[in-house]
């Protein structure tokens, strides 16, 4: 091997070893507080839009905050597969929801008593909050 290849092939295998080290260092998806506060306000929208009469969820609104949300974590140096992979995990999606509920409850959403989601959604939307800025 002459000396260009050497350093060509070092070039490479340290460029994969920094790649391989940025992304070993990223925290799970679920740790991002952007990423994981705005899946669990946009729940709480859809969840709100599904069971208040009086109120809907902004379809498009959201779509395109989701979308944001994943180019976020693209930005952050996530690939394409560890999003995907974090989106169809069935075990964060419990835990998210979970979260979500828990959230809804303590801002006074009463499971059962829709009309208590109403409030919630109101209150969120005088508010100007992610959650309100979901819902019409």
């Amino acid at each position: 091997m002459t000396i260009p290849h050497i350093a060509r092939s070092a070039a490479l295998i340290l460029g994969f070893t920094i790649a391989a080290g940025a992304t070993a260092a990223l925290p799970a998806l679920r740790d991002n507080a952007k990423i994981r506060d705005g899946l669990i306000s946009t729940a709480i929208a859809y969840e709100i839009g599904r069971k208040c009469e009086s109120l809907d969820s902004r379809w498009f609104t959201g779509i395109t905050y989701l979308n944001s949300l994943r180019s976020h974590a693209l930005e952050l140096g996530y690939s394409r597969a560890q999003v995907s992979a974090f989106i169809d995990d069935k075990a964060e999606k419990k835990k998210l929801e979970a979260e979500a509920r828990a959230l809804l409850r303590q801002k006074g959403g009463v499971e059962g008593d829709w009309e208590t989601y109403c409030a919630v959604g109101r209150a969120e939307m005088a508010a100007g909050s992610r959650i309100g800025t979901l819902l019409k």
